[in-house]
């Protein structure tokens, strides 16, 4: 299999983003301060962290989060700090479309729990990002203030953009997806929790579906997520996604998209990225068009360059599938290096 489209909803400007505290990234400086690397124009960059995180519960349990440091600096810092702040989110931006993201999902819902504070904090990110790439953004958010804000931030000329998303426990969505011409990402997510089985999740994503095409949306603006669960927790949730895709591929027909948050699936497992990386294979081959993804990560010429004969690949195929029973094949291969 070789893939010529993928449609790529980058996932890399999130406040849920964390980095581990003296790890690769965000180590002390000279003085004792400590900095978060990063790779910009200039070369290697650092941005400070400042005592707002370093204070927190977070830094305690050894985690920041770092876009949330970068975002903080950029509303909150210095003259200096404010472009080192734009800096950061405008590098991880064009560092995703670079790699070949179709759209940037914007989310800043863990920053913080004062709504208008992130309903400022929504609106600066989404400029800083779309000063930095041509592409359009894709806006993320649990709350409809938020989300509404987010929207009325993007720039229309540079395509529709996308709600991230709409489902039958949040309908309400649907209608600022409609008021602002965007496309939308709709989740099987049910009205009263989340379905386990093919037939739930085909049942639920039926009932959105009628719902969207009564707003007037076009098979082209739907971007089904049939939901992926963590394969660590139940070795039968990935083949249960896949055939949903299947499924939908079937019931739909080609003009359907069908983009989920496939790095889930690797929750709790070592080696992710090869994990992720078959898993998004794999979803291709059973009939998906894209994902909500790292684009560093994840991309057109990393997919099509995966060797499907190597042994790191069939062992996560295994896993993915059911095959290796609990994992237990694929941890072992971890434990003794073999999955490199």
């Amino acid at each position: 299999m070789k893939l010529d489209t993928f449609i790529s909803v980058g996932e890399n400007i999130h406040c849920t983003r964390i980095f581990k505290v003296d790890g690769l990234f965000c180590k002390p400086d000279t003085n004792g301060k400590y900095q978060i690397k990063y790779n910009s124009s200039k070369g290697t960059s650092f941005m400070p962290v400042p005592p707002y995180f370093t204070e927190g519960a977070d830094w305690q349990a050894g985690k920041v989060k770092h876009c949330a440091v970068a975002i903080w600096l950029g509303m909150n810092g210095s003259p200096e700090e404010q472009e080192i702040g734009k800096d950061y989110i405008a590098n991880l931006a064009a560092g995703q479309e670079a790699a070949g993201a179709t759209y940037l999902d914007i989310n800043v819902d863990e920053y913080s729990t004062d709504v208008a504070e992130r309903v400022a904090l929504m609106r600066w990110t989404v400029d800083v990002a779309q000063k930095a790439t041509q592409i359009p953004m894709s806006i993320d958010s649990s709350n409809l203030e938020i989300l509404e804000a987010g929207l009325s931030a993007c720039d229309p000329a540079r395509g529709r953009p996308m709600v991230n998303s709409v489902s039958l426990e949040r309908t309400n969505a649907i209608d600022a997806a409609r008021k602002s011409n965007a496309v939308v990402i709709a989740s099987a997510a049910g009205a009263e929790g989340l379905p386990n089985t093919v037939e739930e999740r085909m049942q639920n994503l039926e009932a959105i579906y009628q719902r969207l095409q009564t707003e007037g949306f076009s098979n082209g603006d739907m971007h089904f997520d049939p939901l992926v669960f963590p394969i660590s927790t139940d070795g039968e949730n990935g083949i249960r996604f896949l055939d949903t895709v299947k499924a939908l591929r079937g019931r739909f027909g080609a003009e359907v998209h069908i983009v989920a948050g496939l790095s889930n699936i690797s929750f709790g497992m070592p080696n992710r990225k090869l994990i992720n990386q078959v898993f998004t294979w794999m979803c291709c081959e059973a009939g998906g068009d894209g994902g909500i993804v790292d684009p560093m990560q994840i991309n057109i010429p990393i997919l099509n360059e995966l060797d499907t004969s190597s042994e790191p690949f069939k062992l996560a195929h295994a896993l993915l599938t059911g095959e290796d029973e609990y994992g237990m094949e694929y941890i072992s291969a971890a434990r003794e290096g073999l999955l490199t």
